[in-house]
C-alpha cells in the first residue's frame, strides 16, 4: 500500500534537494499562510492556464509506480476556489497519483492571495545583497517548484540569466556539511561549484583548505581536476610504480615456468597482485596442473 506520510511533518514531506527548510526566506510566511491536508483526488482539477499540456505516458506510468512503491514524496500546491482545490504546482504528481489508484494526496493549500503574497516576497528576497547563496539557491527551487515557473521564467522575475539560475540551483546538490561549511564560513558560489559533482571523499579532503587558505575559485577548480587526474590514474593502474629489476626477473620466471602471460601489479606499499593469462580451456587445465603439482 503506497504511504502518504502526512504524520511526517511538513518539512520531512519536502525533499531537501527541493526546498532547503533552514534556508527558505520566506519559511515564516510560508508556514503562517500555508496548511499541509490530504485532500481527495477528485476534489483537485488542474489550471486550465496551465500552458504545460503535454504528459508523457511512459514518464507518468514510472511515477505512477515509485507513488504506488513510495507514496507522494512531495506534496503538490494547490488554492482553494469555491468546493475545489486548483493545482499550482504538481499536475504531473496529481495525474500519476490517480494512474496509481490513491484516493487522496499531500497538498500544501494557500489562498491565491497567499501565493501571490509568497511570490512576490520571494522574488524581493532575492533581489536583495544579504541573503547568502544557499539561501539564493533555494529561493529559486521554491519558485521553480511550488510556483510552477521554469528557470527561464525564473531569471526573468529576478533579472539574472537562465544560466545563472540554474547553476545556483545546482548548489543544492552539496552534500548537508558542505553547505553548511559554505554557510558558516562565506564561502562563494564560485569556490563551491566546483564541488558539486565530487565526491563525499573528495570534498572532505579539500574543503579544509578552502576554508584555511581562502582559495580562490579557479585555484578550487584546478586542484578538483588534479584530484579527479589522480583517480582517474588510479582507477587505470596509471599510478602503480614501476617494476624493479628484480620483480621483473621474478615475473619473467613465472611466465618460463607455467608457459602463461604474467602481470605483475603494485602500488606504492608494494602491496599487490599477480594475475595470469590463460588462451583457452586446454591452456588453463595445463595451468591448473602445474599449479596444483
Amino acid at each position: 500500500m503506497a504511504k502518504h506520510g502526512l504524520g511526517r511533518g511538513f518539512s520531512t514531506l519536502i525533499p531537501t534537494d527541493i526546498i532547503e527548510e533552514g534556508f527558505d526566506p520566506t519559511d515564516a510566511e510560508d508556514k503562517a499562510n500555508s496548511s499541509l491536508k490530504e485532500i481527495k483526488l477528485s476534489d483537485i482539477e488542474p489550471d486550465s492556464e496551465q500552458p504545460r499540456r503535454h504528459f508523457s505516458e511512459e514518464q507518468l506510468n514510472a511515477l505512477a509506480e515509485s507513488i504506488k512503491e513510495h507514496g507522494v514524496l512531495q506534496p503538490i500546491v494547490v488554492t482553494k476556489e469555491g468546493k475545489k482545490y486548483k493545482i499550482v504546482a504538481g499536475e504531473r504528481r496529481w495525474r500519476a497519483s490517480q494512474i496509481a489508484e490513491l484516493e487522496k494526496i499531500p497538498a500544501i493549500v494557500r489562498t491565491l492571495d497567499a501565493q501571490n503574497r509568497l511570490e512576490l516576497s520571494l522574488i524581493e528576497n532575492v533581489q536583495r545583497e544579504d541573503l547568502n547563496p544557499i539561501e539564493i539557491a533555494t529561493a529559486y527551487a521554491k519558485l521553480k517548484n511550488q510556483f510552477n515557473m521554469t528557470p527561464d521564467g525564473v531569471a526573468q522575475r529576478v533579472g539574472k540569466s537562465k544560466a545563472s539560475i540554474v547553476n545556483t540551483m545546482r548548489l543544492l546538490q552539496l552534500p548537508e556539511e558542505a553547505k553548511k561549511a559554505m554557510v558558516e564560513n562565506g564561502l562563494s558560489e564560485g569556490q563551491m561549484r566546483p564541488l558539486i559533482s565530487a565526491t563525499p571523499e573528495q570534498i572532505d579532503m579539500i574543503l579544509p583548505s578552502i576554508i584555511k587558505e581562502n582559495w580562490s575559485a579557479r585555484k578550487v577548480e584546478q586542484k578538483m581536476v588534479e584530484i579527479r587526474q589522480r583517480a582517474d590514474a588510479r582507477k587505470h593502474g596509471k599510478d602503480r610504480p614501476p617494476m624493479s629489476a628484480e620483480t621483473e626477473k621474478y615475473t619473467q620466471r613465472i611466465h618460463r615456468r607455467l608457459g602463461v602471460e604474467v602481470k605483475v601489479r603494485t602500488n606504492s606499499r608494494g602491496a599487490g597482485n599477480i594475475v595470469l593469462k590463460f588462451k583457452d580451456e586446454k591452456e588453463f587445465e595445463k595451468l591448473c596442473t602445474i599449479l596444483a603439482a
